[in-house]
């Protein structure tokens, strides 16, 4: 039987298994059964699945990738959000983060707490939430900007602080969350390591304010990351991958991801929750070449035992 159609036949089947947490029940013919919910982004495999969005999205789910990242979500056209969200539903994949715009990663820092920057943040918030509804996504990524650096430290917590609660305020009766994500990618950014950004979180105080806790970031920053992610773990509502050197597949460089994938699914089991693991990094190698080793890549690393 062709997959199509037996996703077609088998599709309240599926629905009914993702409801009761099941992320592989959707897709019975999938290649791969992984423990963990990863999620690619499109592009990663376009040398094996074309560069159509919809056979990428197919490609995805029969390789046992359940779940899908679009930074740039926010920027597509309303047709062709409906159109990746209906063959996502279609395949029983779920959608992980799209980015708030607010500017790039640095703009409109928060941390001033400028008007005209808080207004472009919060309008953006407003924006966020047609996009979710339109592609049934919960989380989205929003970094505060760079270090006002003419002002205590302090006072600029407070003002990223303020912000996000206004933000929160936007997003929490439509039970969507925006997630926190501090990066290493220019020592200017205000939002640097995983205590901080847990700082924040909690001053928040919202359930729609949480940590995405991107490992290859926090390997650069601050490294002892199963520490880190112990400590600040009642906060994380969201992981992203990517190996240190190079930002790219697991395997390729120096994090046990073995271990860190381990405790993540240990943990998450034991206090029945469950994670989108993010696979924000690129191939590499390239072509299919590079394509096939990146999968073998998740194959060897979700390989721990339980």
């Amino acid at each position: 039987m062709l997959r199509r159609n037996f996703v077609r036949s088998t599709l309240g089947l599926a629905g009914a298994a993702i409801a009761a947490g099941d992320a592989f029940a959707a897709a019975p013919m999938a290649k791969n059964k992984f423990k963990l919910k990863y999620a690619s982004h499109f592009g990663m495999f376009q040398n094996s699945a074309g560069k159509d969005l919809i056979d990428q999205l197919k490609f995805m789910a029969d390789q046992g990738f359940m779940a899908l990242e679009d930074n740039g979500m926010m920027g597509r056209p309303v047709e062709q959000q409906e159109a990746i969200a209906k063959e996502m539903s279609r395949l029983g994949m779920e959608m992980g983060v799209f980015v708030v715009d607010k500017g790039g990663n640095g703009a409109n820092t928060l941390a001033a707490g400028k008007k005209e920057y808080i207004d472009i943040f919060l309008n953006g918030c407003k924006k966020a939430v047609e996009v979710a509804k339109r592609v049934n996504a919960k989380w989205m990524t929003v970094v505060p900007g760079d270090f006002e650096r003419n002002l205590p430290i302090g006072v600029q917590t407070g003002h990223v602080i303020d912000a996000l609660r206004r933000g929160s305020e936007i997003l929490e009766p439509h039970g969507l969350v925006m997630v926190l994500e501090p990066l290493s990618d220019s020592p200017n950014l205000f939002l640097r390591t995983s205590d901080q950004t847990y700082e924040i979180c909690r001053g928040v105080n919202s359930k729609s304010c949480k940590i995405l806790y991107d490992i290859y970031h926090m390997q650069k920053n601050e490294g002892r990351l199963i520490y880190n992610i112990d400590q600040t773990w009642s906060e994380i509502d969201y992981f992203q991958i990517g190996d240190e050197p190079g930002r790219k597949e697991p395997t390729t460089g120096e994090i046990n991801y073995k271990n860190i994938f381990k405790y993540i699914y240990d943990r998450s089991k034991k206090e029945g929750k469950s994670f989108i693991m993010g696979m924000e990094h690129g191939n590499y190698k390239q072509g299919k070449e590079g394509e096939d080793a990146l999968i073998k890549a998740y194959v060897e690393s979700d390989s721990f035992t339980i």
